[in-house]
């Protein structure tokens, strides 16, 4: 019996199936070309199934109740060390700013766009002009 599905369809089948919230384009190579699948998720982002964090990045998406705009699921953040987890298997730490708050030495509450790193990223993870700043940690 020959499949009737889009590749779309078996596209979204994939993300809604997933645990995961991060994608690449790699993850789909085994159902179509590198164009197609970018066309496909392109597609996705225009009818608010993902949406694009960074270059050859997607995470699912949601539409937000206010501006009934798409946005991630989860925070910037934990997109951010799942993407980094996955491209480069860079672990992350607490930013200098979430150390100082967990030790009490400051009532700023950190914005959670800081993300402590051992080595340089100069990846840009983000999304409608709020990016993560990677700093390094020793």
């Amino acid at each position: 019996m020959i499949s009737s599905k889009t590749l779309e369809e078996k596209i979204l089948q994939e993300i809604n199936a997933s645990d995961r919230e991060v994608f690449i384009r790699k993850d789909f190579e085994s159902l179509a070309s590198y164009d197609q699948v970018g066309r496909v998720l392109r597609r996705l982002i225009l009818k608010g199934n993902l949406i694009r964090i960074g270059y050859g990045l997607y995470a699912k998406a949601m539409i937000a109740p206010i501006s009934k705009r798409p946005i991630p699921r989860i925070g910037i953040r934990i997109l951010a060390t799942e993407a980094l987890e996955r491209l480069y298997n860079i672990p992350t730490f607490p930013s200098s700013y979430d150390q100082s708050y967990n030790r009490q030495e400051t009532t700023q509450v950190p914005t959670g766009r800081v993300i402590g790193v051992k080595e340089t990223v100069t990846r840009k993870i983000g999304y409608d002009g709020k990016y993560i700043t990677f700093e390094l940690v020793h």
